[in-house]
């Protein structure tokens, strides 16, 4: 895994390197030598069952759903039905019509930022700045639909596929305002979106500068989630030595005690837009871009 931080604003499309392979292999379950003949099972299982119309079929695909399941095939096959059942079909709003021009929107607005460098075990860090939602201005369903365009955009990181990454969020000025547009059927989709029908791979989601108003939000989550999820929920509050025992300050944003300076998160959607390969694989989804 990287010692030394990494600061680029593009994603990285190429093969895993032999180290990350071998991660895979011990912590992933990812064999190479039956890599192939999994692939073909889950999609014979797809064909078979007849559960879901799939948007793909490929190998590169599928490979996203089995490394975030750890190659449990019937676990995978139940994260594919989601994706489509409740991502795809339920939310097809957050995909049809959808493009880089809400992101630039989430980005002006300061809400989500993804930082152009990795936490010190090469996990991408997904950033939300909720107090500064304002929802005259940006709605939930905006911020649900950017959370699942990054996800899409950072799912094609074959190394994200495989470690994961983690969420920090940053209650930081929330108020009862705020709470008030929280209903059980907006935390639903929150979950269905970052948590049980993406295959990106949650390992740990930092809450900090957490008061008693974030704890009117949370309220709302904690039947949704099990137990697994629980034990990757960490509060810190304004307690930035103990984020730092999860996350290197090398690899956090000086304001919870990092090294790091502001990044502009338009050289990301720069990048996007030039890259060929990122514009087809969205398209191949669905996005307007």
């Amino acid at each position: 895994m990287p010692t030394h931080v990494e600061v680029k604003s593009a994603l990285d499309l190429g093969e895993p390197s032999k180290e990350l392979l071998c991660w895979a292999e011990e912590n992933i379950r990812e064999d190479p030598n039956t890599r192939c003949q999994i692939l073909d099972d889950f999609r014979e299982m797809i064909y078979s069952r007849g559960e879901c119309t799939p948007v793909r079929i490929d190998d590169s695909f599928l490979l996203r759903f089995l490394r975030s399941r750890k190659f449990v095939l019937e676990s995978a096959y139940k994260l594919f039905l989601n994706y489509h059942d409740d991502l795809r079909d339920e939310n097809s709003a957050y995909i049809h019509g959808v493009g880089f021009e809400l992101l630039e929107k989430i980005g002006d607005n300061d809400l989500i930022i993804v930082p152009p460098y990795r936490d010190q075990t090469g996990k991408r860090i997904l950033l939300y700045k909720l107090g500064n939602w304002i929802p005259e201005s940006v709605t939930i369903d905006e911020i649900l639909a950017a959370t699942q365009l990054i996800l899409e955009l950072a799912i094609l990181e074959e190394r994200a596929q495989i470690l994961g990454g983690i969420c920090i969020i940053d209650c930081e000025n929330i108020t009862m305002q705020h709470a008030l547009h929280m209903t059980p059927s907006v935390a639903r989709k929150v979950v269905q979106v970052a948590v049980t029908s993406h295959p990106m791979r949650l390992e740990a989601m930092h809450i900090v500068n957490n008061s008693w108003a974030f704890e009117m939000f949370f309220n709302f989550f904690k039947p949704l989630l099990r137990g697994k999820m629980m034990e990757r929920l960490y509060f810190h509050g304004t307690d930035m030595e103990s984020l730092h025992k999860h996350v290197d300050p090398k690899n956090l944003p000086q304001k919870y005690g990092g090294c790091q300076p502001f990044y502009d998160y338009r050289d990301w959607i720069r990048g996007f837009r030039k890259d060929k390969t990122i514009i087809e694989e969205l398209k191949s989804l669905g996005y307007k871009v």
